[in-house]
């Protein structure tokens, strides 16, 4: 895949159907929450971590993905605690190094993780106790992947059932992403049945629950959040004030999470890039955190004060444990008291 192209897709990460199928309106979104006193900001002395950062959980452990490191690109810590426990994933061009680092999928009954490598076509499998045992430790090749149409974001469900966010390039400076089933043992990809009739140029992230049977897409430009069951019936679509199908200068949703019966999505209503204090141009980050219900019917908004970059969901302790490019880089947010 030419470099250029995905570059540009992780730019933007940081994007016909049943009579009975229901349309809301979200006219207001006015029963808002400042929850800047509960954000408890998570220091990490031990590495240095870019500002770009992914979060996944496995087991006990949170791994944070940082796609910009020039040495190691995925950092495991303690999630109880936060401490740091072991670097892996050496950045290069050898054979069991990586270039362009992706998605990290999580395969919880193997205790795997896999590192998609867009320079190299390639999914790399890592075996959690090996690494920790191991300080050199090398990756196997899980995977080969197309350049034609492949997987940026995806949940693992099995090796022949994973759900996610599949990429079709379309010329060198542009891309279709698309929810789809991709069976991780053969290649196959099989499409969604929904796609919204009316938006041209979709830009979106997407999560899913395989305990409710449900997957949501979450427009980036867009005042729309989408709900479909896993297999690609739309259930609801949610309209926010602000929706038009045409495409703005404001941003919308960016990634969202499932919290047991519950949807986690942030969102900006801001313009999509701003100046820095040094004069660059970067992207406008959301504060929001919305919450609604499994109909997509919205109950409050948390409103952090910080901007997100990321975030994740740690079940076992309800919480969301979160990035930000702000006055704080890592925090985490107990939600007990508040969905």
């Amino acid at each position: 895949m030419n470099k250029s192209l995905y570059l540009l897709l992780c730019a933007f990460c940081w994007g016909c159907s049943q009579t009975s199928n229901v349309e809301k309106h979200q006219n207001k979104r006015d029963n808002i929450i400042n929850v800047r006193d509960k954000v408890n900001e998570i220091v990490i002395n031990d590495v240095l971590i870019g500002g770009v950062s992914r979060f996944y959980l496995m087991d006990k452990y949170l791994l944070i993905g940082d796609s910009r490191s020039v040495d190691k690109k995925i950092h495991i810590f303690d999630k109880e605690n936060f401490s740091y426990l072991r670097s892996v994933a050496d950045m290069g061009q050898g054979p069991n190094e990586i270039t362009i680092m992706g998605h990290i999928g999580v395969n919880e009954s193997r205790r795997e993780f896999y590192v998609s490598d867009h320079g190299k076509l390639k999914i790399f499998s890592f075996n959690l106790d090996s690494v920790l045992a191991d300080p050199f430790y090398t990756p196997q090749v899980k995977v080969e992947m197309n350049e034609r149409q492949f997987p940026d974001d995806y949940v693992y469900i099995n090796d022949s059932l994973c759900i996610g966010r599949i990429i079709e390039p379309i010329g060198n400076n542009n891309f279709k992403p698309s929810v789809a089933k991709w069976n991780m043992a053969t290649g196959e990809i099989v499409l969604m049945k929904y796609e919204h009739p009316d938006i041209k140029k979709k830009r979106m992230s997407f999560a899913i629950s395989v305990e409710h049977g449900l997957y949501v897409e979450c427009y980036s430009y867009h005042d729309l959040m989408s709900i479909c069951t896993l297999d690609g019936e739309l259930k609801h679509n949610i309209y926010g004030p602000e929706w038009d199908s045409e495409r703005g200068r404001i941003s919308h949703y960016e990634a969202s999470v499932f919290c047991g019966d519950r949807i986690v999505a942030a969102y900006s209503g801001k313009e999509t890039f701003i100046k820095g204090v040094n004069g660059e141009i970067k992207s406008n980050l959301p504060t929001k955190l919305l919450v609604f219900d499994l109909n997509g019917d919205y109950i409050k908004t948390l409103e952090t004060e910080y901007h997100i970059s990321d975030f994740c969901y740690d079940e076992e302790n309800h919480r969301l444990i979160m990035g930000f490019d702000d006055e704080m880089q890592f925090a985490y947010l107990e939600l007990d008291g508040l969905i």
